[in-house]
């Protein structure tokens, strides 16, 4: 298999960067070591930063969030018995959070990937990064109990272990 970029994790960082190159034209494959039912219910944070939301609008990946979504504009701390209102817009130029599980973000990502981006490969584990160094690195990976190679141009750790430049591959 070939492709330009080798993306290893599709959590919201792999899924986004997929998304992200698919709208540029470059063409892309999502390794995931997980079964999509897994990854679709992976419980993680719930609220997304404005930059966050700004990106996924831009990406064309908002249509659900935009919909149900919560804009969340501030909290309310008490202490001393008096409120104390901290306004997120008035203290950022208009910024907020949007109350939107990371969850649901997945779910939108993975149904972007499968119906307009490159393959996305669940329970495809990664074995090794190879040559990451040259022009030409390679991704060995285990699915349905075969092992493969992705042949690519870049590889992207976005799983929490790959992406950690002081963490070698694991052996064989």
């Amino acid at each position: 298999m070939r492709t330009t970029v080798g993306i290893i994790g599709a959590g919201p960082a792999g899924l986004l960067l997929a998304r992200l190159l698919h709208n540029a034209g470059i063409d892309s494959v999502v390794l995931e070591g997980r079964d999509r039912t897994y990854v679709e219910q992976r419980q993680r944070a719930g609220i997304l930063e404005q930059g966050t939301v700004d990106v996924l609008r831009a990406a064309g990946a908002a249509e659900r969030l935009d919909r149900e979504g919560l804009r969340h504009d501030g909290i309310e701390l008490r202490y001393d018995r008096k409120r104390h209102r901290v306004d997120f817009p008035a203290l950022t130029g208009g910024r907020s959070v949007t109350v939107y599980a990371q969850t649901e973000v997945c779910k939108d990502l993975i149904a972007l990937q499968l119906e307009e981006g490159g393959p996305l490969l669940f329970e495809a584990e990664a074995l090794a990064v190879e040559g990451a160094d040259t022009d030409h690195p390679r991704v060995r990976f285990r699915r349905d109990g075969r092992e493969d190679v992705l042949e690519c141009d870049y590889v992207v750790g976005c799983d929490g272990f790959w992406g950690s430049p002081a963490r070698p591959c694991p052996p064989r």
